[in-house]
């Protein structure tokens, strides 16, 4: 007869998709023992008080969503405010207005008619002849003509991914949506906000009354933690839980330069994408305007993409045919684990908004408690 363990459920990583387990597991009762290596909980959405701005950390998280029950969930912790996210584009010295619309029709050429775009548009792609794009420059190109392709999407690209755009795979442009309307909604969600306070206190009430501790890497001591609880909850990097048996699987990583600046507005606006590939960030992040802040002083951060090595933070899976066929053999190994569940970006090696890590955490209770 084996004993009884400490705990029902451990649960791996602190992070929106371990939170949100957590939570609904104790809701039901049961015991819950949360751990992570970093000095926080929260994951990639946590934020840091500085001059009484809330900076995201780990570079900028904009909720949106269309499930009315998961933008009704995430606010019955913390009421979310109206903050829409409209970015923009500097290229070579000007501005252009994010996502593509009627805005940056009119700032790349004086059209002002959704009819005058699209014929623009149009004949810029059909001087080009492009039948299948085989890449994510041609595709770009078959979709928008090269003017907003080389001013907009090439440099930027280019330097998020660390590779030329003839070398990347045509589908990743499709998350770029054009329009023919004067609007700077970047999300078609009908819901978006951010968290009135920060994401710590959307984290802070989902692990509100649950054991966490900071600063333990459960790869130093597996088998001791193991040992604690009947099952695993595991958010980290699915091939390091496997010993890399079959290979690493691939990411690019990130660095964030934050800086305080003397003054009281630095850019007007909370996401700032900088286009050309000579200079080295992506964008330039000024924290307050998520929550309208109106403090005397002010906090950005400068993003670079970086090429990832195993004692970097892993931020965007590598989604190629190389480690799509790792991960598949990964997740043939999970699949077949009684007492482990998988979930969240680094476990199910797949870019996950965080709407879409909170839905996947809701089902998974769902199926794993559905029985009870």
């Amino acid at each position: 007869m084996s004993l009884k363990k400490e705990y029902e459920y451990l649960i791996v990583g602190s992070g929106l998709f371990g939170s949100v387990f957590a939570h609904e597991a104790t809701k039901r009762g049961k015991k819950c023992l949360v751990i992570d290596k970093r000095n926080h909980a929260g994951g990639n959405v946590y934020c840091e008080n500085v001059e009484g701005i809330n900076v995201h950390k780990y570079g900028a998280h904009i909720f949106h969503t269309n499930d009315k029950q998961i933008w009704d969930y995430v606010n019955s912790f913390v009421e979310f405010n109206r903050y829409t996210n409209s970015p923009l584009a500097f290229y070579q010295g000007k501005l252009y207005n994010l996502p593509f619309n009627m805005n940056t029709f009119y700032q790349l050429w004086g059209v002002k008619t959704p009819q005058e775009a699209k014929e623009k548009i149009q004949s810029q792609i059909e001087e080009l002849n492009i039948q299948e794009p085989s890449n994510l420059e041609e595709q770009a190109l078959s979709l928008i003509g090269p003017d907003i392709y080389e001013k907009l999407i090439k440099g930027y690209t280019e330097k998020q991914w660390g590779r030329s755009a003839t070398e990347l795979p045509a589908f990743i442009i499709k998350r770029l949506p054009v329009r023919f309307t004067y609007d700077n909604n970047y999300f078609n969600d009908k819901y978006q906000g951010i968290p009135i306070g920060g994401y710590n206190k959307l984290v802070e009430g989902l692990l509100k009354d649950i054991e966490v501790r900071l600063e333990v890497d459960y790869f130093e001591d597996r088998e001791k933690w193991n040992a604690l609880a009947d099952k695993i909850i595991f958010t980290g990097k699915i091939d390091q839980y496997y010993n890399f048996q079959f290979g690493q699987l691939e990411y690019r990583s990130l660095r964030f330069d934050h800086e305080v600046h003397d003054v009281q507005n630095y850019q007007g606006n909370a996401v700032v994408n900088y286009t050309e590939r000579e200079v080295p960030y992506t964008r330039i992040i000024e924290h307050k305007h998520f929550e309208f802040g109106t403090q005397p002083k002010t906090v950005i951060t400068k993003e670079y993409p970086k090429e990832w090595t195993a004692e970097k933070e892993p931020y965007y899976p590598i989604n190629d045919e190389r480690n799509t066929e790792i991960f598949k053999k990964y997740q043939q190994l999970a699949d077949g684990e009684s007492n482990v569940i998988f979930g969240g970006r680094l476990a199910e090696y797949r870019y996950y908004d965080m709407h879409q890590i909170i839905g996947s955490a809701l089902k998974k209770v769902s199926v794993h408690f559905g029985d009870e």
